[in-house]
């Protein structure tokens, strides 16, 4: 009876490994391909001047420069996406751009696209969660 525990116990450790490596797998192509979105169809076109990009941040109000910074936080996290250490630390940073993001669509811009940012929210803070001994481990070694 004891071996059939122990078999049906170590089943189970191996199930829910496997499930988290599916999980890791599925995390890691959403975070490639927002890392490629942040840095190609959104930081780049700040940083180049497009005319919507210029005209979305007249219409917000604060300046070009805020464009400019808007531009090297995606670019920062975008990059940080697919380092495997800072992955995490990138996640969480971006989930204060989005909703920054999400907050201007609704008051500014067009409240119906607020669901973009907040649906990138929503994975980033799915991959921080995942990543968070990661993150952790990084913390600690800054103030090492």
């Amino acid at each position: 009876m004891a071996a059939t525990q122990t078999f049906t116990a170590s089943t189970a450790t191996a199930e829910i490994s496997a499930r988290r490596r599916v999980l890791r797998r599925v995390l890691w192509v959403f975070q490639i391909l927002i890392a490629a979105f942040l840095i190609v169809a959104s930081a780049l076109p700040k940083f180049v001047g497009q005319v919507d990009a210029v005209e979305t941040f007249e219409l917000i109000g604060w300046g070009q420069w805020f464009r400019y910074v808007t531009g090297a936080v995606e670019l920062a996290g975008g990059i940080g996406l697919l380092v495997p250490r800072l992955a995490g630390a990138a996640a969480t940073g971006l989930i204060g751009l989005m909703a920054g993001a999400a907050l201007t669509q609704i008051l500014v811009i067009e409240p119906a696209w607020a669901l973009l940012p907040a649906a990138f929210a929503l994975i980033f803070a799915l991959i921080a969660w995942d990543r968070r001994e990661q993150t952790r481990n990084l913390v600690r070694s800054l103030f090492r």
